[in-house]
């Protein structure tokens, strides 16, 4: 019941009441992406995601996202050709335990200290 009420009236977890009516009337699927979210347009030319869990723009991979900010009209394939040296797109982890931390920064599981300078003997 709660996971209802907030999906109706918070924007940060999938969509509102106004999206879903908007989508059930107006929006036609046009695919999904591997991280679940779904990809919808309109008949005047609108374009939107409901994300699978919450929203997180940088959960968008990069043919989505060239889709939905009009860069491209093709919609993306799942069989797209990637090379060996490309990864895996991966969202924004910062202020996650998984954040890149530093070598030399506090928060970093091997905190190591250097001093940039030699102090006078």
């Amino acid at each position: 019941m709660i996971k209802i009420l907030k999906q109706l009236f918070t924007w940060w977890h999938k969509q509102t009441l106004g999206t879903f009516i908007y989508t059930l009337f107006f929006g036609k699927f046009v695919g999904k992406d591997n991280f679940g979210n779904k990809y919808y347009s309109s008949k005047s030319n609108k374009r939107w995601v409901i994300y699978k869990s919450n929203i997180e723009a940088t959960r968008i991979p990069t043919q989505w996202y060239s889709w939905i900010h009009f860069l491209s009209n093709n919609l993306p394939s799942a069989n797209i050709k990637k090379y060996e040296w490309q990864k895996e797109h991966v969202e924004n982890l910062t202020g996650t335990n998984k954040a890149f931390k530093r070598k030399g920064s506090l928060l970093s599981e091997k905190p190591g200290y250097k001093k940039k300078y030699e102090s006078w003997k």
